[in-house]
C-alpha cells in the first residue's frame, strides 16, 4: 500500500531527550571505525542516532515497515558542533513524496535541537519504501 501523499509537511512529536555522553560518543565512534573520539571530538555523523530514533518513530505511527525501507540518501547542515554534555531531540518532518514503479520515495528531515530547544543541526534523509509484498 503505498504511503499516503497528505504526509508531506507533516511532523512527528520529538523523540525522547538524549545527552551525549563521552562513553556514547566512544561506542558510536568504534562502530562506525571514527578515528577521532578519543580527543572528544564528536562524530559528524553522531546525529544518525537521533535522526534514527525519530524515523522508527515515524515509521511506527504510520505503520510502515523498517524492512521495506531501504535509506537511500543522508547529509547533516550543522549550526554549531555537537557537544559531550548536550541534551538533544528531534523532530522529524516529511518534506516530500512521490512514488517511482511502485516504490514511495520520502524525504525527510529531522531538525535535531538542544535542550534550551536551540538547532543543532538538521538530517536531511531519503527513504525508498518498498510498499507491500
Amino acid at each position: 500500500m503505498p504511503v499516503d501523499p497528505s504526509l508531506v509537511g507533516r511532523a512527528f512529536p520529538a523523540s525522547a531527550p538524549l545527552t551525549v555522553t563521552a562513553e556514547r560518543v566512544a561506542d558510536f565512534a568504534a562502530a562506525v571505525g571514527h578515528p577521532g573520539a578519543a580527543d572528544g571530538a564528536v562524530p559528524p555523523t553522531f546525529p544518525i542516532v537521533l535522526a534514527f530514533d525519530a524515523m522508527q518513530e515515524f515509521l511506527a505511527a504510520e505503520q510502515i515497515d523498517l524492512h521495506r525501507i531501504v535509506h537511500g540518501e543522508q547529509r547533516f547542515a550543522y549550526a554549531r558542533p555537537i557537544a559531550v554534555g548536550d541534551e538533544l531531540s528531534a523532530t522529524l518532518t516529511v518534506t516530500g513524496l512521490r512514488q517511482i514503479g511502485g516504490a514511495d520515495i520520502i524525504a525527510t528531515a529531522s531538525e535535531i535541537t538542544d535542550a534550551s530547544g536551540a538547532v543543532v543541526c538538521t538530517g536531511k534523509a531519503t527513504l525508498v519504501h518498498g510498499g507491500a509484498a
